[in-house]
């Protein structure tokens, strides 16, 4: 699925529920229901710096494409950084840098927000933008 795909298919899903506020506890399910990273990934090699909750994020890189997974302490913090990662997942360097995940305010998801969890929101992007700008040209 193209990240173009991607975008529409998460629009339509987040569009179908009635509030902000139904979108964000959706995606706080979504992180209550992921199982937790292996105990190996969980450590401070993969913690992501500047969060107040514990995160941890794993990226690889094969066959042209970026893999990235995360973890969190925080349910609202896990599946933000889990939506994130599906939504960045498979897709190549060139066309995850040039994708924003800016649009995720239309759904009024990054509002709702407290301070903190908005920092790791941004701290996770960052991450994820700063691995696939580092293979780009693989």
């Amino acid at each position: 699925m193209t990240i173009a795909e991607k975008q529409q298919h998460l629009a339509a899903k987040l569009s179908g529920l009635k509030s902000a506020q139904d979108r964000l506890a959706y995606v706080v399910r979504q992180g209550r229901a992921a199982p937790p990273l292996e105990a190996a990934f969980r450590t401070e090699a993969f913690r992501v710096e500047g969060c107040l909750a514990k995160v941890w994020f794993v990226a690889e890189f094969a066959g042209g494409r970026c893999q990235f997974r995360a973890d969190s302490e925080s349910a609202v913090v896990k599946g933000i950084a889990l939506l994130l990662c599906e939504f960045y997942s498979a897709q190549s360097p060139r066309e995850i840098v040039e994708t924003s995940p800016a649009f995720l305010k239309d759904f009024g998801i990054t509002q709702h927000l407290t301070p903190n969890r908005r920092n790791s929101l941004g701290r996770i992007w960052e991450r994820i933008r700063g691995f696939a700008s580092a293979h780009l040209e693989q």
